[in-house]
């Protein structure tokens, strides 16, 4: 098997969603004396996990979860306060010097808002890195991330056997198999444990683990490197 492609799912992958959730419960005008006391160890109390999503979710809040979601979704304040985690930058530039193609693969309410969002915040390597981003369904793991790659594959001429998804959710686990493609699980301290039929899928912690799983499976063996973009 040979890896050319990864797609990265950003939040909670990339860039550190949680932080921005936190900060939103604590500051939001609405929230903020409901929460103010909220510690970070408690923010999976505040949004119970939904064992289909498998990480935390302002929708899961059992009594405001739309309104919050709307309220965090139409606040760039907020919206944008999700820092890269340490050493993405590093990392995805390193594998693009292995000849990776790397891409984006992130769900919003609206693609349009996130796709410009994502720009600003991967600016640093978006020379090589593609940003491609998805809508939500009615409800989010009915996100339609399958269509994209689909879309993807066709667009960028990708072969799913070659191409990896790094994401957190547990839904998009399914998305990634039921279109070709490996997955990766990320986790964090919210994160839930995979199922039993998805047990056998590879987890790590952070960007650095990604690549180190991938020298260890061989997968780092390509020819040369990509030319950047422009």
């Amino acid at each position: 098997m040979i890896i050319k492609n990864i797609f990265w799912d950003v939040d909670g992958v990339l860039a550190d969603l949680n932080y921005a959730y936190y900060h939103f419960l604590k500051n939001h005008p609405t929230y903020r004396e409901q929460y103010k006391d909220l510690k970070w160890q408690d923010l999976d109390k505040v949004l119970p996990i939904n064992p289909k999503y498998g990480a935390l979710d302002l929708k899961c809040h059992p009594t405001m979860g739309d309104q919050m979601d709307a309220d965090f979704c139409h606040n760039s304040e907020f919206f944008e306060n999700r820092p890269l985690y340490p050493n993405v930058v590093e990392t995805l530039r390193s594998l693009n010097d292995l000849g990776y193609r790397q891409f984006t693969l992130s769900a919003s309410f609206d693609p349009e808002v996130k796709k410009k969002f994502l720009n600003k915040l991967l600016a640093p390597v978006t020379n090589f890195l593609t940003i491609e981003c998805v809508g939500h369904g009615k409800f989010l793991h009915d996100t339609t991330k399958e269509g994209k790659f689909l879309e993807c594959f066709k667009k960028y001429d990708l072969n799913p056997e070659e191409t990896l998804l790094v994401d957190d959710r547990i839904y998009n686990m399914y998305a990634a198999l039921n279109v070709g493609v490996l997955p990766l699980r990320m986790r964090c301290e919210f994160t839930t444990d995979l199922p039993m039929d998805l047990k056998w899928i590879h987890e790590v912690h952070n960007v650095v683990e990604v690549k180190d799983w991938l020298a260890e499976k061989g997968y780092l063996k390509l020819c040369r490197p990509l030319a950047q973009k422009g």
